[in-house]
C-alpha cells in the first residue's frame, strides 16, 4: 500500500529521470555536427535514415551502406557492397521496433547484371543479412521505404507506379495501391511516409502528393491527391514528422527542405530551407536537427557526365525543433 512518502518519492524519481532525459537530449543537440561528410568520389548517396542517434546512408554507385555513429561528423563503410554487381543502394530505413534495417536495392547506369529489383532486411545492430524480397511485377524498381505501426512495410515501385506491402509475417511482397492512380508511368514515384492510418507518397516528375487509405483489413482504400497550398519541385524522399506532417526534399529548382501539413487532403507547405546546389535527395530527423543529403544524382543520371568530377558528398543539419 503506497503512502504519501513513497508517492512523493516516486513522483522526485520519476522527475529527476524526466531531467535527466531532457538533459541527454539538450546535450546530444548540442554536439549533434552540423555536416556530416561523406568520403569517396561518385559515390552518389540517395537516402538517409536515423536510429538511436546513428545515421545510416546509402550509396547507389558504391553499392554500400554506411553509418554515421553517433556524434560523428563523417560516414564510414558498414555493410558491404550487395552481390549482385550492378544493384545500387537507394532508399533506406531503420525501424527501431523490429530492429531492422530496411533497404531498396536497384539497377543504375552503366551498371549491368543488377537483376531484380529487392527490398532487404539487415540487423540494425549488427548489419547481417535477415531477408531478402523480389518486388512483383514486370521491371519494378524499388526506391523507398515506410514502415507503419503494425510493422508492415511500403515501398514505392518507381518504374510501375505502385505501392507494394509487406505485411507481418508475410513471405512475399504484394502490390498494394496503384494501377493508375498515381499518373501513368514516368511519373517517377518515389518518397513514401506513414502518417496514422494513411500511406502518403509522392511523385518526383509531375510533383504530387498522394494519401492512402489504409483499411482496417490492411488492404488500400481511398487515394486521392493532396491539393497543396504552394506548387512543389520534384519531391523526392520523405520522412513522417510527428501526426499530421512530414519533412520532405524539393530537388527541383535551387532545392528545400519542405514541412508539409496535412488537413484531410489538403496540405500546407512550409519552406524551412531553401538552396541546396548538389541536389537534396532525402532526410531524416535526430533530435530537433533534420539532416538533409544531397546526392549530385545530375552527375549519375544525366547525359555526358559519366566523367564529370563530383564534389565532396555531405548532408547538413537544419534545426526544426519537436513535432
Amino acid at each position: 500500500m503506497s503512502t504519501p512518502r513513497s508517492t512523493a518519492l516516486a513522483t522526485s524519481i520519476s522527475t529527476a529521470a524526466l531531467a535527466l532525459a531532457a538533459l541527454a537530449a539538450m546535450n546530444a543537440a548540442r554536439s549533434a555536427p552540423a555536416e556530416i561528410a561523406i568520403p569517396g568520389q561518385r559515390v552518389f548517396p540517395e537516402s538517409i535514415t536515423s536510429a538511436g542517434g546513428r545515421l545510416i546512408i546509402g550509396s547507389i554507385a558504391h553499392r554500400e551502406i554506411l553509418e554515421v555513429k553517433p556524434g560523428a561528423s563523417a560516414a564510414t563503410p558498414w555493410i558491404a557492397p550487395d552481390d549482385a554487381a550492378g544493384a545500387g543502394v537507394y532508399g533506406v530505413f531503420a525501424d527501431d521496433r523490429s530492429h531492422t534495417l530496411w533497404a531498396c536495392f536497384s539497377e543504375f547506369p552503366g551498371a549491368h547484371g543488377g537483376g531484380a529489383s529487392m527490398l532487404k532486411a539487415f540487423d540494425l545492430a549488427s548489419g547481417a543479412l535477415k531477408a531478402r524480397y523480389v518486388l512483383p511485377g514486370r521491371d519494378a524498381f524499388c526506391n523507398d521505404i515506410a514502415v507503419g505501426p503494425d510493422g508492415t512495410a511500403y515501398v514505392s515501385d518507381t518504374n510501375n507506379m505502385q505501392i507494394d506491402r509487406l505485411a507481418r509475417p508475410a513471405a512475399s511482397l504484394e502490390v498494394w495501391a496503384g494501377n493508375g492512380a498515381f499518373g501513368p508511368r514516368g511519373g517517377i514515384l518515389d518518397g513514401v511516409s506513414v502518417l496514422g492510418n494513411r500511406v502518403i507518397v509522392n511523385t518526383l516528375e509531375t510533383s504530387k502528393i498522394f494519401a492512402v487509405v489504409i483499411a482496417t483489413d490492411g488492404k488500400a482504400g481511398a487515394i486521392s491527391e493532396v491539393k497543396l497550398s504552394r506548387p512543389i519541385l520534384e519531391p523526392d524522399g520523405m520522412r513522417a514528422f510527428g501526426k499530421d506532417s512530414v519533412l520532405l526534399v524539393e530537388s527541383g529548382g535551387p532545392g528545400r527542405l519542405s514541412k508539409l501539413t496535412l488537413h484531410g487532403n489538403t496540405g500546407e507547405v512550409t519552406t524551412l530551407k531553401e538552396g541546396y546546389p548538389q541536389g537534396p535527395v532525402s532526410v531524416t530527423v535526430v533530435g530537433a536537427s533534420a539532416y538533409v543529403l544531397e546526392g549530385q544524382l545530375d552527375l549519375l543520371f544525366g547525359k555526358g557526365t559519366e566523367d564529370r568530377p563530383t564534389q565532396p558528398f555531405h548532408a547538413t543539419a537544419v534545426e526544426v525543433g519537436a513535432p
